[in-house]
C-alpha cells in the first residue's frame, strides 16, 4: 500500500493547522507545531495526526467548509487505504517511520465546522478500536515516531509493517 503527502500542516497552536512545504518529524510532532490543548493532544503516542485528503474531499462534497488542515492533522495523504491501518502499523511518511497508536477521537473544535461532523466521522465501534465501523479511518490516526525525519509535499507515504 503506498500514497503520497498531498500537505504537510502545523499551528501555532488549534485549528487549523496550516500548510508549510516540508518539515521535520521529531518525537514529539513536526518541528514548530504546538497544542492548544498540550493535556489532550501530543505527546509521545500522539505525535502525528495522519487523515487521508479522500475523506476531507468527500465531507466538503457533502456541504462541509473542509479543506487540506483544517480538521488538525499534521500529514494530508493520498492513496492510503484507510480502511486497511490498524492500530501497530508502520508507516513510513517521507524520511519518518511512524506506528499508528489510535484512531482519533474528535473534539467539540471540529463543531466550527458542523456540529455534525463528529458523527460522520467517528462512533461507538470506533472508540472502541473495532475497524468493522464503516468510519473507520475517518477521523484519522494518531501516530508515535519510531525514527525521526523530513516530510515534504510529494514525499511517498507506504505501509511498512503490518501488526497482524
Amino acid at each position: 500500500m503506498q500514497g503520497a503527502i498531498v500537505q504537510v500542516n502545523i499551528s501555532p497552536g488549534g485549528l487549523p493547522k496550516r500548510a508549510i512545504a516540508e518539515g521535520w518529524v521529531t518525537p514529539l510532532g513536526i518541528a514548530g507545531d504546538l497544542h492548544a490543548h498540550p493535556h489532550i493532544h501530543g505527546g509521545p503516542r500522539k505525535a502525528i495526526l495522519i487523515i487521508a485528503s479522500e475523506v476531507v474531499d468527500a465531507l466538503a462534497a457533502r456541504g462541509y467548509p473542509l479543506f487540506y488542515g483544517a480538521m488538525g492533522e499534521n500529514l494530508t495523504t493520498r492513496g492510503i487505504d484507510i480502511r486497511q491501518i490498524r492500530i501497530g502499523d508502520q508507516i513510513r511518511a517521507g524520511g519518518a517511520l511512524l506506528e499508528i497508536t489510535q484512531p482519533r477521537g474528535p473534539c467539540s473544535a471540529l463543531d466550527v465546522y458542523g456540529e455534525s461532523l463528529k458523527l460522520e466521522v467517528y462512533d461507538h465501534k470506533v472508540k472502541q478500536r473495532d475497524f468493522s465501523s464503516p468510519r473507520w479511518g475517518m477521523s484519522g490516526f494518531y501516530a508515535r515516531v519510531v525514527t525521526p525525519g523530513p516530510v515534504g509535499v510529494g514525499d511517498a507515504v507506504s505501509l511498512v509493517s503490518k501488526l497482524a
